[in-house]
């Protein structure tokens, strides 16, 4: 029986890789730390008495190596994901992992056949963009624009502008070609991509990095802030709260299916063309967030509107939208729509019994790391 590593294999999109991986006839170890930020009450119920499961970090290599022996496949899910300032732990975390991996692989001559990270969508920064001001020397030309400064999101001027003639510009569809990554989870991530892929060809060890876009479904931790949108509104909505929503709420997003992440691991796992090669994970549809949160609350039966206190969180994007094509020439495809999402995360998040306010202490933590802030000039 083929034996597979899912790292992180206790949290949400690993659990959810570990079923799957089950159902197909593989043999799961699983390797997850259960930090108590994440995992406050231990071992989730939800993982399978037929996967084996070792708790352990996956920055120790005596661990790791331990949990590498007899694996043809490993899926690298373990993942640090906050919006607090400890920068050195997105490194360790998510990119030395993943070169440790490689290592000892290497070191020790292991029969793994390919390894597929979980990157992602972050990986873009302010994303790609098309200027559309024909008096503009960059005209109609792909613009990757740094990260909105400090002085326009203070003044509440959202969208993104270009840099030569400073007016709004209009958001493309992100393609792989194209990373710019600028806060520390992104950074770390295309760490994490550049150290599988290229350190994989180097030495023959097949790898693929999966670019998620927004990933949502059944099992999202109520306790992680940082990810999680659905689980963010609908905690608030449960205790009789609107969700709040940063900037004007016109942002866009690309929000996907937990199983539809899944399938797209199944389809690289089994297709050698995919090897050393990055890959957009998303629905291909944009969103906006103050959309998203109006939907949700008819969900829940709530005559209630978001709240927009005129707050921005510190490094996040303005619109963000994945090119899909790239995995959909392997015969992937997304198939779950944003109300499926929505049906599936209540039914499981209504079976979780008293779930309190936790979006409180975590805004109460990023706003003293000065992360989320208040807008001091409104423009308009």
């Amino acid at each position: 029986m083929t034996k597979v590593l899912v790292t992180g294999g206790a949290g949400f999109i690993g659990s959810h890789l570990v079923d799957r991986l089950l159902q197909e006839g593989f043999e799961v170890r699983v390797l997850d730390l259960l930090d108590p930020r994440v995992h406050p009450n231990g071992k989730p119920s939800w993982i399978s008495g037929e996967a084996e499961f070792v708790q352990g970090d996956v920055r120790d290599a005596q661990t790791l190596a331990s949990a590498l022996r007899g694996v043809q496949y490993v899926f690298h899910e373990a993942a640090y994901q906050d919006y607090m300032p400890d920068f050195s732990r997105f490194l360790h975390v998510n990119s030395v992992s993943t070169a440790l991996i490689h290592e000892l692989i290497l070191e020790y001559r292991l029969n793994v056949e390919k390894v597929i990270v979980a990157s992602s969508q972050a990986v873009y920064g302010e994303g790609q963009y098309q200027c559309i001001n024909p008096h503009c020397q960059q005209y109609q030309q792909m613009v990757q624009p740094p990260a909105r400064d400090e002085e326009q999101l203070q003044e509440g001027r959202w969208e993104v502008i270009c840099p030569s003639c400073h007016t709004e510009m209009n958001p493309l569809r992100l393609k792989e070609e194209y990373a710019n990554p600028y806060n520390a989870y992104a950074i770390s991530k295309y760490a994490e991509e550049l150290s599988a892929v290229r350190l994989g060809k180097l030495h023959h060890i097949p790898s693929v990095a999966l670019r998620y876009s927004i990933v949502q479904g059944p099992r999202q931790s109520l306790f992680n802030q940082y990810s999680g949108i659905c689980r963010i509104f609908s905690v608030r909505l449960m205790n009789g709260l609107p969700p709040i929503i940063y900037e004007d709420g016109l942002q866009t997003r690309d929000f996907t299916h937990v199983a539809d992440v899944v399938e797209a691991n199944m389809t690289v796992l089994k297709d050698p063309r995919a090897d050393y090669q990055v890959f957009n994970v998303g629905s291909g549809c944009a969103t906006t967030v103050l959309e998203y949160a109006r939907v949700l609350t008819q969900q829940f039966g709530m005559d209630v509107e978001p709240l927009l206190p005129g707050e921005y969180r510190l490094g996040d994007n303005r619109h963000s939208v994945s090119d899909i094509s790239r995995l959909q020439a392997l015969g992937w495809q997304p198939t779950r729509t944003l109300p499926q999402i929505f049906k599936d995360y209540l039914e499981w998040i209504g079976n979780q019994g008293n779930v309190l306010d936790y979006f409180k202490t975590a805004e109460a933590l990023m706003k003293q790391a000065g992360v989320v802030r208040k807008v001091s000039s409104p423009s308009g």
